[in-house]
């Protein structure tokens, strides 16, 4: 009867030690989010981003994340497509959550590299008019608002409004987006 005791007992400390196990210090985790780009027109504008977070002090973490965002711009009966690849990095800190980090409220500040390629780099449409704007190298930096909810120790939902500022573009400079991700913890 005593090891029937003595398992329960060992099991029931287990439980709440596990419940215990959020944002641990250099934990690391990886993120998957989708979402839509939030200008003049909402439609088929979207972003894909794999992400890798390592966990800091007090619930803050690193932010380490690779995306590629696909945007179309109209012209006569045309859609011309616009497509960034982006890599960027940085840190979030912690604002708002509960004692027990069931929900939390962060904000992060990356900075942003990439490539950015219009009409996959065809300069001539098909009535002979020409687009001005080249591909080109980008870089600039980045803010995001994370709400992210612990759905258990392992898994996060995140709710996010994020927004880009870049240079080196002859588009839009400021790119403001909202999405929806999960990420795993290890």
């Amino acid at each position: 009867m005593k090891k029937y005791i003595y398992t329960v007992m060992l099991i029931l400390m287990a439980i709440t030690v596990t419940q215990a196990q959020r944002m641990l210090p250099k934990q690391k985790g990886l993120e998957i989010s989708a979402g839509v780009l939030s200008d003049d027109k909402i439609g088929n504008d979207y972003y894909l981003n794999i992400g890798m977070t390592v966990n800091g002090k007090n619930g803050n973490y690193q932010l380490w994340a690779l995306e590629y965002t696909h945007q179309y711009h109209d012209y006569k009966d045309l859609r011309i497509p616009q497509e960034t690849f982006t890599a960027e990095g940085g840190y979030s800190f912690f604002l708002l959550g509960d004692v027990r980090k069931n929900i939390t409220l962060n904000f992060g500040i990356t900075g942003v590299v990439g490539y950015e390629s219009i009409n996959r780099g065809e300069a001539m449409l098909y009535d002979g008019a020409k687009i001005l704007s080249e591909d080109n190298f980008i870089y600039g930096a980045g803010g995001r608002l994370t709400f992210e909810i612990y759905l258990s120790d392992r898994f996060v939902l995140v709710l996010q409004g994020r927004t880009k500022v870049l240079w080196g573009t002859d588009l839009q400079q400021f790119r403001p987006s909202a999405g929806v991700g999960l990420r795993f913890n290890f």
